[in-house]
């Protein structure tokens, strides 16, 4: 599976250097290194939690797997329950100090409580058909009151996977207001998101 490094210093490094192998083969897996640092920037300790808001932002969901209470998985969850995230955490012993973090995000309804991996899979729904994922949301749009401009923008989004704004604004005949305040209620009710360059498609 590709796997993404996202790393506290520049490119021109891997810390510790007992990963250089490691992160050798993720790049040529498909995954790679990612960083906003500048080249020679070197992995200060202050930078490790600026690297971890993408960590979270990235990734579909968090696993907190040990951490103490003050550890620094525990700025990521933080992060990730901020971007309305899914956060699992892997229970531990409660006089055991390395999962005091695990305990407190899942006592705190900041987590949900993770047993295996299989558990995960069904809880994201990764073992479900991308087809039958795609009938849930056009299930789910059935019961939601849309207006007649709302409708004409579905119609135009279910057309292609994505569309750009200026097309959605050709093709609905509508004005720019009108468009936006129809798309701004549609991303409200989760039936449709916007992408990067002015895009959007159907949730």
């Amino acid at each position: 599976m590709p796997t993404v490094g996202v790393l506290a210093h520049g490119l021109d490094q891997v810390y510790p250097s007992s990963h250089s192998s490691l992160a050798k083969d993720m790049v040529k897996n498909n995954g790679g290194l990612l960083t906003e640092f500048r080249k020679t920037t070197k992995p200060d300790k202050h930078n490790f939690p600026i690297r971890n808001r993408i960590v979270a932002g990235i990734s579909d969901a968090t696993i907190v797997i040990e951490t103490g209470i003050r550890g620094g998985s525990m700025i990521t969850a933080e992060l990730a329950y901020g971007y309305n995230k899914d956060i699992f955490a892997i229970p531990g012993r409660t006089n055991d100090t390395k999962s005091a973090g695990c305990n407190y995000l899942i006592k705190n309804n900041k987590a949900v409580l993770l047993s295996d991996a299989q558990e995960l899979i069904e809880l994201m729904n990764w073992d479900q058909p991308a087809d039958k994922t795609k009938a849930a949301h056009k299930q789910k749009q059935l019961f939601i009151e849309l207006s007649v401009n709302e409708k004409i923008i579905i119609t135009i989004l279910q057309e292609k996977e994505a569309v750009h704004i200026d097309e959605i604004n050709f093709k609905s005949g509508l004005s720019s207001s009108a468009v936006a305040a129809a798309i701004l209620n549609l991303e409200l009710q989760n039936v449709m998101v916007s992408l990067p360059g002015k895009l959007y498609q159907l949730s």
